[in-house]
């Protein structure tokens, strides 16, 4: 099971619209990174948890639209992953949650998102170990091991995927039958 950590892609400002929507460039944020994990397979959650805030639930509308998943993956407007809320009460709830049942999503909010993450993989939140950017994805994976103090699962950076390494435009397609391919002189 992999746990993918999402920040929501980019918002209105609260003057704008108070639910604080996606923003245009929100919409291509989270178009960008579906378009990445189309060719890689490397993002298909069995299950997203969301929060209940506008952005979060449009981020993951957005992705799974785009990759194909929205129809199959369970999605769940989740308490306790607005920023603010203590990130005890997610890892908790990950305690127990079956490993056999695919990989799980959770789309959400800073600071709540890296302190999660550093809870669980240094078995405590603060001083936060990851700043996560808007559409940015950390992947972790459960190791065997758990932490002394809390009986908790210790879990390990898988990949952390930041906005500003997506390409811009569409990735090339690679050729049917790769063949060796030399460069071009200088």
């Amino acid at each position: 099971m992999l746990l993918h950590l999402v920040r929501h892609a980019h918002a209105v400002e609260e003057s704008e619209h108070p639910a604080r929507p996606l923003s245009a460039r929100g919409r291509t944020e989270a178009a960008r990174l579906a378009r990445f994990f189309l060719g890689n397979g490397c993002f298909a959650p069995a299950h997203v948890w969301h929060s209940p805030l506008a952005r979060s639930r449009e981020t993951a509308d957005e992705l799974a639209r785009r990759l194909g998943w929205a129809d199959s993956a369970v999605m769940v407007e989740t308490s306790g992953l607005l920023p603010e809320d203590d990130p005890q009460e997610v890892a908790e709830r990950l305690e127990i949650w079956p490993r056999d049942r695919g990989d799980l999503a959770i789309i959400g909010h800073e600071p709540h998102l890296s302190a999660l993450a550093s809870l669980l993989v240094r078995g405590r939140e603060k001083p936060a170990l990851f700043t996560l950017k808007k559409a940015a994805v950390l992947t972790l994976e459960p190791s065997k091991s758990v932490f002394k103090k809390n009986g908790f699962a210790r879990w390990r950076v898988r990949w952390l995927l930041a906005p500003e390494l997506l390409p811009p435009a569409p990735l090339p397609l690679a050729p049917a039958a790769a063949s060796p391919q030399t460069l071009p002189p200088a």
